[in-house]
Protein backbone atom coordinates (compact mmCIF):
# COMPACT_ATOMS: atom_id res chain seq x y z
CA UNK A 1 0.00 0.00 0.00
CA UNK A 2 1.05 3.22 -0.77
CA UNK A 3 0.64 4.88 1.82
CA UNK A 4 3.17 2.44 3.75
CA UNK A 5 6.39 4.67 2.53
CA UNK A 6 4.99 7.73 4.51
CA UNK A 7 5.71 5.03 8.29
CA UNK A 8 8.36 6.43 9.95
CA UNK A 9 11.08 4.23 12.17
CA UNK A 10 13.49 5.80 14.21
CA UNK A 11 16.88 5.18 12.82
CA UNK A 12 20.05 6.04 15.50
CA UNK A 13 20.64 8.99 14.06
CA UNK A 14 17.27 10.33 13.57
CA UNK A 15 16.07 9.16 17.38
CA UNK A 16 19.43 10.87 19.10
CA UNK A 17 18.35 14.48 17.19
CA UNK A 18 14.56 14.30 18.16
CA UNK A 19 14.98 13.25 21.93
CA UNK A 20 18.70 14.57 22.78
CA UNK A 21 18.35 18.05 20.88
CA UNK A 22 20.80 18.70 17.99
CA UNK A 23 23.30 21.02 20.17
CA UNK A 24 23.90 18.32 22.58
CA UNK A 25 27.34 17.70 22.57
CA UNK A 26 26.79 13.66 23.56
CA UNK A 27 26.39 13.57 19.74
CA UNK A 28 30.04 13.75 19.67
CA UNK A 29 30.75 10.73 20.99
CA UNK A 30 28.79 8.71 17.74
CA UNK A 31 30.40 7.92 14.90
CA UNK A 32 29.42 7.86 11.30
CA UNK A 33 29.09 3.96 11.24
CA UNK A 34 26.60 3.95 14.69
CA UNK A 35 23.85 3.65 13.14
CA UNK A 36 24.87 0.25 12.55
CA UNK A 37 26.53 -0.58 16.16
CA UNK A 38 27.46 1.45 19.44
CA UNK A 39 27.89 0.36 23.10
CA UNK A 40 28.65 3.04 25.45
CA UNK A 41 27.44 3.87 29.14
CA UNK A 42 24.39 4.81 30.05
CA UNK A 43 25.47 7.62 31.96
CA UNK A 44 27.07 8.65 28.99
CA UNK A 45 24.59 9.62 26.55
CA UNK A 46 20.71 8.61 28.15
CA UNK A 47 20.07 12.32 28.91
CA UNK A 48 17.03 12.69 27.46
CA UNK A 49 15.33 16.05 26.74
CA UNK A 50 11.50 14.74 26.01
CA UNK A 51 9.79 12.08 26.85
CA UNK A 52 9.19 9.39 24.38
CA UNK A 53 5.89 8.92 22.73
CA UNK A 54 5.33 5.66 21.42
CA UNK A 55 8.14 4.97 18.72
CA UNK A 56 9.66 2.15 16.71
CA UNK A 57 13.40 1.49 16.16
CA UNK A 58 15.01 -0.29 13.15
CA UNK A 59 18.15 -1.50 15.63
CA UNK A 60 18.02 -3.85 18.91
CA UNK A 61 18.60 -2.50 21.88
CA UNK A 62 19.88 -3.85 25.44
CA UNK A 63 20.18 -1.77 28.39
CA UNK A 64 22.48 -3.46 31.33
CA UNK A 65 22.10 -1.92 34.67
CA UNK A 66 24.80 -1.66 37.15
CA UNK A 67 22.79 1.12 39.20
CA UNK A 68 19.74 2.64 39.92
CA UNK A 69 16.37 1.68 38.01
CA UNK A 70 15.31 1.76 34.25
CA UNK A 71 11.48 2.60 33.54
CA UNK A 72 10.19 2.14 30.09
CA UNK A 73 7.06 0.83 28.40
CA UNK A 74 7.64 -2.09 25.97
CA UNK A 75 3.89 -2.36 24.12
CA UNK A 76 1.40 -1.46 26.80
CA UNK A 77 3.67 -3.57 29.07
CA UNK A 78 5.70 -1.17 32.25
CA UNK A 79 9.05 -2.32 32.15
CA UNK A 80 11.48 -1.62 35.23
CA UNK A 81 15.02 -2.81 34.83
CA UNK A 82 17.25 -3.08 38.14
CA UNK A 83 20.53 -3.69 38.56
CA UNK A 84 22.39 -6.82 37.22
CA UNK A 85 19.38 -6.92 34.67
CA UNK A 86 19.05 -6.25 31.32
CA UNK A 87 16.35 -5.41 29.28
CA UNK A 88 16.09 -5.99 25.18
CA UNK A 89 14.03 -3.70 22.81
CA UNK A 90 13.95 -5.73 19.64
CA UNK A 91 13.98 -3.98 16.54
CA UNK A 92 10.50 -3.22 15.31
CA UNK A 93 8.94 -3.50 18.98
CA UNK A 94 7.00 -0.15 19.68
CA UNK A 95 8.30 1.38 23.52
CA UNK A 96 8.31 4.86 25.53
CA UNK A 97 9.30 6.43 27.56
CA UNK A 98 7.27 8.21 29.61
CA UNK A 99 9.33 9.58 32.52
CA UNK A 100 13.13 11.30 32.19
CA UNK A 101 15.03 9.08 34.36
CA UNK A 102 18.95 9.84 34.96
CA UNK A 103 19.51 8.13 37.84
CA UNK A 104 21.10 4.85 36.99
CA UNK A 105 23.98 3.28 34.90
CA UNK A 106 25.04 0.38 32.95
CA UNK A 107 25.19 0.17 29.03
CA UNK A 108 23.35 0.53 26.13
CA UNK A 109 24.31 -1.07 23.21
CA UNK A 110 22.47 -0.97 20.10
CA UNK A 111 22.77 -3.04 16.45
CA UNK A 112 21.29 -3.40 13.37
CA UNK A 113 19.90 -6.89 12.50
CA UNK A 114 22.19 -7.18 9.63
CA UNK A 115 25.01 -7.55 12.22
CA UNK A 116 23.95 -11.00 12.93
CA UNK A 117 24.31 -11.90 9.47
CA UNK A 118 27.80 -12.71 8.62
CA UNK A 119 30.96 -15.22 8.77
CA UNK A 120 29.32 -15.86 12.91
CA UNK A 121 25.96 -15.50 12.42
CA UNK A 122 22.80 -16.27 9.91
CA UNK A 123 19.45 -15.11 9.94
CA UNK A 124 18.07 -17.90 11.93
CA UNK A 125 19.46 -16.87 14.74
CA UNK A 126 16.99 -14.86 16.15
CA UNK A 127 15.57 -18.36 16.88
CA UNK A 128 18.54 -19.36 19.05
CA UNK A 129 17.75 -16.10 21.14
CA UNK A 130 14.26 -15.45 22.06
CA UNK A 131 14.53 -12.05 23.26
CA UNK A 132 15.32 -10.64 19.91
CA UNK A 133 11.80 -11.43 19.17
CA UNK A 134 8.94 -9.05 19.49
CA UNK A 135 7.45 -11.80 21.51
CA UNK A 136 9.96 -12.90 23.48
CA UNK A 137 10.97 -12.71 27.30
CA UNK A 138 12.54 -8.69 27.48
CA UNK A 139 14.59 -8.99 30.55
CA UNK A 140 17.15 -11.21 31.74
CA UNK A 141 18.18 -10.75 35.55
CA UNK A 142 22.33 -11.98 36.24
CA UNK A 143 23.72 -13.24 39.29
CA UNK A 144 26.07 -10.90 40.93
CA UNK A 145 29.12 -13.24 39.24
CA UNK A 146 27.33 -13.29 36.00
CA UNK A 147 26.85 -9.57 36.03
CA UNK A 148 30.76 -9.10 35.99
CA UNK A 149 31.25 -11.58 32.71
CA UNK A 150 28.35 -8.99 31.31
CA UNK A 151 30.17 -6.44 32.37
CA UNK A 152 33.24 -7.16 31.23
CA UNK A 153 31.46 -8.31 27.60
CA UNK A 154 30.17 -4.84 27.38
CA UNK A 155 33.16 -2.98 28.46
CA UNK A 156 34.85 -4.87 25.71
CA UNK A 157 32.69 -3.85 23.02
CA UNK A 158 32.76 -0.23 24.18
CA UNK A 159 36.20 0.20 24.12
CA UNK A 160 36.51 -1.61 20.65
CA UNK A 161 33.76 0.67 19.40
CA UNK A 162 35.34 4.17 20.79
CA UNK A 163 39.13 2.94 20.02
CA UNK A 164 39.39 0.86 16.92
CA UNK A 165 40.18 2.91 13.87
CA UNK A 166 37.62 1.01 12.18
CA UNK A 167 35.48 -1.12 13.64
CA UNK A 168 35.99 -5.05 13.33
CA UNK A 169 32.25 -6.06 12.82
CA UNK A 170 33.78 -9.79 13.01
CA UNK A 171 35.25 -9.18 16.08
CA UNK A 172 31.51 -7.45 17.35
CA UNK A 173 29.33 -10.32 16.19
CA UNK A 174 31.41 -12.62 17.94
CA UNK A 175 31.21 -10.66 21.19
CA UNK A 176 27.25 -10.38 20.57
CA UNK A 177 26.62 -13.92 20.18
CA UNK A 178 29.20 -14.91 23.16
CA UNK A 179 26.88 -12.02 25.18
CA UNK A 180 23.70 -13.72 24.13
CA UNK A 181 24.67 -17.15 24.83
CA UNK A 182 25.27 -15.70 28.43
CA UNK A 183 21.89 -14.06 28.54
CA UNK A 184 20.35 -17.16 27.02
CA UNK A 185 21.53 -19.29 30.47
CA UNK A 186 20.50 -16.77 32.40
CA UNK A 187 17.01 -16.48 31.06
CA UNK A 188 14.43 -18.09 32.86
CA UNK A 189 13.07 -21.02 31.44
CA UNK A 190 10.11 -23.01 31.80
CA UNK A 191 10.46 -26.71 32.63
CA UNK A 192 9.49 -28.95 29.27
CA UNK A 193 9.22 -25.94 27.56
CA UNK A 194 6.33 -25.06 29.56
CA UNK A 195 2.58 -26.31 29.91
CA UNK A 196 0.46 -26.36 27.08
CA UNK A 197 -0.83 -23.27 27.91
CA UNK A 198 2.12 -21.44 27.87
CA UNK A 199 2.83 -22.42 24.40
CA UNK A 200 -0.12 -21.75 23.18
CA UNK A 201 -0.30 -18.49 24.64
CA UNK A 202 3.49 -17.54 23.37
CA UNK A 203 2.54 -18.80 20.23
CA UNK A 204 -0.29 -16.48 19.89
CA UNK A 205 1.47 -13.28 21.24
CA UNK A 206 4.41 -14.25 17.67
CA UNK A 207 1.55 -14.07 15.88
CA UNK A 208 -0.46 -10.64 16.39
CA UNK A 209 2.38 -8.55 15.47
CA UNK A 210 2.75 -9.26 11.42
CA UNK A 211 -0.80 -10.11 11.60
CA UNK A 212 -2.62 -7.31 13.03
CA UNK A 213 -3.21 -4.95 10.40
CA UNK A 214 -5.26 -7.76 8.85
CA UNK A 215 -6.70 -9.81 11.30
CA UNK A 216 -8.57 -8.64 14.03
CA UNK A 217 -10.55 -12.19 15.24
CA UNK A 218 -9.97 -14.58 17.52
CA UNK A 219 -11.67 -17.55 15.27
CA UNK A 220 -8.64 -16.74 12.79
CA UNK A 221 -5.59 -16.69 15.17
CA UNK A 222 -7.54 -19.71 17.02
CA UNK A 223 -7.58 -21.50 13.23
CA UNK A 224 -3.79 -20.64 12.08
CA UNK A 225 -3.14 -22.49 15.97
CA UNK A 226 -5.19 -25.61 15.40
CA UNK A 227 -7.48 -25.40 18.54
CA UNK A 228 -11.30 -23.23 19.33
CA UNK A 229 -11.53 -19.91 20.34
CA UNK A 230 -12.67 -21.27 23.46
CA UNK A 231 -9.84 -23.18 23.93
CA UNK A 232 -7.35 -20.09 22.84
CA UNK A 233 -9.23 -17.53 25.10
CA UNK A 234 -8.64 -19.78 28.09
CA UNK A 235 -5.21 -20.73 27.71
CA UNK A 236 -4.66 -17.02 27.11
CA UNK A 237 -6.21 -15.49 29.95
CA UNK A 238 -4.65 -18.16 32.27
CA UNK A 239 -0.91 -17.15 31.46
CA UNK A 240 -1.51 -13.79 30.58
CA UNK A 241 -4.05 -12.63 33.07
CA UNK A 242 -5.99 -11.39 29.47
CA UNK A 243 -8.28 -12.27 26.88
CA UNK A 244 -7.12 -13.04 23.67
CA UNK A 245 -9.41 -10.20 22.35
CA UNK A 246 -7.81 -7.56 24.91
CA UNK A 247 -4.61 -8.33 23.71
CA UNK A 248 -5.57 -7.86 19.95
CA UNK A 249 -7.23 -4.77 20.66
CA UNK A 250 -3.97 -3.17 22.83
CA UNK A 251 -2.07 -4.08 19.77
CA UNK A 252 -4.00 -1.85 16.99
CA UNK A 253 -4.21 0.44 19.30
CA UNK A 254 -0.61 1.06 19.96
CA UNK A 255 -0.17 0.66 16.46
CA UNK A 256 -2.87 3.42 16.12
CA UNK A 257 -0.64 6.15 18.66
CA UNK A 258 2.60 5.23 16.82
CA UNK A 259 1.06 6.00 13.68
CA UNK A 260 -0.61 8.93 14.88
CA UNK A 261 2.70 10.28 16.30
CA UNK A 262 5.33 9.00 14.03
CA UNK A 263 3.49 9.92 10.62
CA UNK A 264 1.45 12.33 8.69
CA UNK A 265 -1.20 9.73 7.36
CA UNK A 266 -4.86 11.07 7.87
CA UNK A 267 -7.03 9.09 11.01
CA UNK A 268 -8.56 7.24 7.82
CA UNK A 269 -5.51 6.24 6.54
CA UNK A 270 -4.37 5.02 9.95
CA UNK A 271 -8.17 3.45 10.49
CA UNK A 272 -7.08 1.19 6.88
CA UNK A 273 -3.32 1.01 8.39
CA UNK A 274 -4.54 -0.85 11.49
CA UNK A 275 -7.59 -2.73 9.02
CA UNK A 276 -10.44 -0.38 10.20
CA UNK A 277 -12.26 0.70 6.57
CA UNK A 278 -14.74 2.54 8.83
CA UNK A 279 -13.04 5.46 10.14
CA UNK A 280 -15.79 6.08 12.37
CA UNK A 281 -15.73 2.53 13.79
CA UNK A 282 -12.32 3.15 14.35
CA UNK A 283 -12.49 6.68 15.98
CA UNK A 284 -15.12 5.26 18.71
CA UNK A 285 -12.72 2.49 19.56
CA UNK A 286 -9.81 4.38 19.79
CA UNK A 287 -12.13 7.18 22.08
CA UNK A 288 -13.35 3.81 23.84
CA UNK A 289 -9.94 3.01 25.19
CA UNK A 290 -7.86 6.53 25.50
CA UNK A 291 -10.82 8.80 26.32
CA UNK A 292 -9.83 10.84 23.42
CA UNK A 293 -10.62 10.90 19.61
CA UNK A 294 -7.56 10.07 17.57
CA UNK A 295 -6.93 13.71 16.42
CA UNK A 296 -7.03 14.76 20.23
CA UNK A 297 -4.26 12.29 21.28
CA UNK A 298 -2.28 13.91 17.80
CA UNK A 299 -2.78 17.23 18.95
CA UNK A 300 -1.71 16.31 22.59
CA UNK A 301 1.36 14.81 21.53
CA UNK A 302 1.91 17.65 18.99
CA UNK A 303 1.68 19.84 22.27
CA UNK A 304 4.34 17.76 24.33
Amino acid sequence: METNEKIKTYGAKGFREKFLGLENPIHKLFKTNSGHFFCLKIEEIMQLQYPVPPSKHDCHTLIFITSGTHIMKLGFEECLTYKNEIIVVPAGQIFSLEHINSKHSGFICQFHPDLLIGKYGNRDIINDFDFLKISGNPKIIFSEKDAVFISNILNRLKVEYLEAETINLDLIQTYLVTLFCEMNRNTVKIPNGGTAAEILSAKFKELIYPNIRTNHQVNYYASLLNVTPNHLNKSVKATTGKSATTWIDETILLEAKYLLYQTTLSVSEIAMQVGHEDQSYFSRFFKKHEAMSPVQYRKMIDKS
